[in-house]
């Protein structure tokens, strides 16, 4: 085997991404204090066409260096918007149809590989505080919770992995069809 290069990639430049179908996916980020974790979720948002990330609270907003130093110029691509208030956008978000997900340890979490997508809706996953996660007041304006399964001693998975996790599952869940789905597939 060998490794191809980046032109190699075939990968979309800004305008392309731009025009390009968007996964039904929206990325909330709720009071996050790290500039690179930012960064690494615009990059993420990039890889799997994702519709727009929301920051909100004291989540610092493009342009940073410390943001631009992770993202790699995601934050040109990824559609993005500042919010002061998530539970505000929460309501917004309902309004328009939105399935509003909060990630997060809680009683009766749904796993997150025993989540189910509904092709036709769209999702706002919401990702909290490092320290303190998802604040009880934005989970209780979200349609539901979501918990990725663990099996070590630590309670958490760093803000960015965590999106990746979550973010590709649901990506993978929606874009690439099972056999149940697509039954001649």
């Amino acid at each position: 085997m060998r490794k191809l290069k980046n032109e190699e990639l075939n990968r979309l430049d800004i305008t392309g991404f731009k025009q390009a179908k968007k996964t039904p996916l929206l990325i909330v980020l709720d009071d996050i204090r790290s500039l690179n974790n930012i960064g690494s979720v615009f990059r993420t948002a990039d890889a799997f066409l994702i519709e727009k990330i929301y920051l909100c609270g004291i989540t610092a907003r493009p342009p940073h260096k410390d943001i631009h130093k992770t993202a790699l110029g995601a934050t040109e691509s990824v559609a993005w918007e500042y919010r002061e208030n998530a539970t505000g956008l929460m309501a917004e978000l309902k309004a328009d149809g939105v399935i509003a997900l909060a990630v997060e340890q809680t009683e009766n979490a749904t796993m997150l590989n025993e989540f189910t997508t509904d092709p036709s809706k769209k999702y706002a996953l919401v990702f909290g505080n490092e320290v303190k996660g998802v604040s009880q007041e934005v989970i209780d304006v979200c349609a539901g919770v979501l918990e990725i399964p663990q099996g070590g001693t630590k309670h958490s998975l760093n803000i960015s992995v965590s999106v990746g996790v979550v973010v590709w599952d649901l990506w993978s869940k929606i874009r690439i069809p099972t056999k149940q789905q697509n039954p001649d597939g």
